[in-house]
């Protein structure tokens, strides 16, 4: 368990959660006139969670509680309310087009919801749960391309909508665990669109980026363009498989092979190393192996992933839709060798994706100066496995700002909350009106 100390903090707290195959991640934060502050990073070991999705509630509300616990005595607040990830297999996209009328002589917000609500009725099988209806277009009058078209004159308004859905046991059980730690959840959110707040740059969402966040059970892939996400994804490999892997190959034990792997692995054979390193097998007894052995075991599995991840942007190509660049991150992300492996295999300039604030609160609300963050990740939290964490608190943040009225007292922060808490409330209790 990580632990950081800090002093205390006031009540503003936005907190995430990100519930993984091989740990829990809580982060909390507050937020204020003078910034956005990091006030506390914890890390547990995960139980109960198998590729994204819960398979013991207990376990995993056990894991789930520990990991805030340590956040709150970080923080030296109570957490009590979280935005919490969600990713798997189960997860499914569509998407959609909806079309109204403008009632006055130019776009209102009221206008931009009720054209989403008209592209968010779709028929939807009772075991299926939306979880977001994203924007991919605004058409005004048969011009499109539009990104934001309140108060632009106009008498037909269309738009384009990205349908994300998950299973609905799947959603219900990750609410189930989180009740058992006495959280309540304001809204779930997919891990790929968390991860991407805190690793892109404004330029790499207009520009057409693939982002790859490595997981210990899965791997998700997020694609931006226009500023806009466009298609997601999940493939049923992660880190966890580089470790059994391991621990198949050199007779380990799991949490021994962990250890080697992030000690030593490296992602590709063709680095020149002659070196020999110390492992401890089932029997106990210490041995040197060469380190190359190591490596001959982690690339095939490295390459039948990318090999997936390059079908689904050869996927993304096929449907007209650039692709210029790859962001890879998660902690799988930091094995030597592994960016340049695959940057090879996807023939797409890449770079690993630290989690950064400073550039994904850069906007504007009557008038008030972008926020900025007081006190930066450093040392062991600025890691890409920290990504999606990160990025659930600045999209905890965003949605803040949009309910807001620049009022950051404790109590108008808490009846934020609690609207936006209700209105998530209404989508997992079944309301499709999103």
């Amino acid at each position: 368990m990580v632990k950081k100390r800090i002093s205390k903090r006031g009540s503003n707290i936005i907190a995430g959660l990100d519930v993984g195959t091989t740990k829990i991640c809580a982060i909390a934060s507050e937020l204020s006139k003078e910034g956005f502050n990091v006030v506390a990073i914890s890390s547990c070991p995960s139980t109960g969670i198998r590729k994204g999705v819960v398979v013991d509630i207990e376990a995993a509300a056990n894991s789930i509680k520990n990991a805030i616990t340590d956040a709150e005595e970080q923080a030296g607040v109570s957490i009590k309310k979280v935005y919490i990830g969600i990713a798997g297999s189960h997860i499914k996209c569509l998407s959609s087009y909806g079309a109204v009328g403008i009632k006055g002589k130019e776009v209102t917000p009221e206008d931009v919801e009720r054209a989403i609500d008209s592209a968010s009725s779709v028929y939807m099988p009772l075991d299926r749960e939306i979880l977001h209806v994203l924007p991919i277009d605004f058409i005004l009058d048969g011009q499109n391309g539009i990104k934001d078209p309140v108060e632009m004159a106009g008498v037909r308004l269309e738009v384009k909508v990205y349908i994300v859905t998950g299973a609905a046991s799947s959603v219900q059980n990750i609410l189930k665990c989180c009740e058992k730690a006495g959280l309540e959840v304001i809204d779930i959110v997919l891990q790929p669109l968390a991860s991407s707040e805190a690793v892109l740059t404004p330029e790499e969402r207009e520009m057409g980026t693939v982002v790859v966040d490595i997981g210990g059970g899965t791997t998700d892939i997020a694609v931006y363009n226009e500023g806009w996400l466009w298609h997601t994804a999940s493939v049923g490999i992660g880190g966890n498989h580089f470790t059994n892997d391991i621990s198949v190959g050199l007779r380990l034990p799991f949490f021994e092979a962990e250890r080697v792997k992030k000690k030593y692995g490296i992602g590709y054979i063709g680095h020149d190393d002659a070196s020999v390193v110390e492992v401890v097998p089932i029997d106990g007894q210490a041995r040197e192996i060469p380190r190359k052995y190591i490596t001959e075991i982690i690339q095939p599995r490295a390459e039948e992933l990318m090999g997936l991840i390059r079908q689904e942007i050869l996927y993304v190509q096929n449907n007209r839709l650039p692709v210029s660049a790859v962001v890879l991150t998660g902690g799988s992300s930091l094995l030597e060798g592994f960016d340049r492996m695959a940057e090879t295999i996807l023939a797409l300039p890449l770079r690993v994706g630290y989690p950064f604030i400073y550039n994904n609160l850069h906007y504007k609300k009557n008038g008030m100066s972008p926020l900025h963050v007081i006190n930066e990740l450093k040392g062991e939290f600025n890691n890409p496995m920290y990504a999606t964490g990160i990025g659930l608190v600045l999209y905890g943040a965003e949605k803040f700002m949009l309910y807001s009225n620049d009022d950051f007292s404790s109590d108008a922060f808490g009846r934020i909350v609690d609207k936006m808490t209700g209105w998530f409330r209404k989508i997992a209790g079944g309301g499709r009106n999103v």
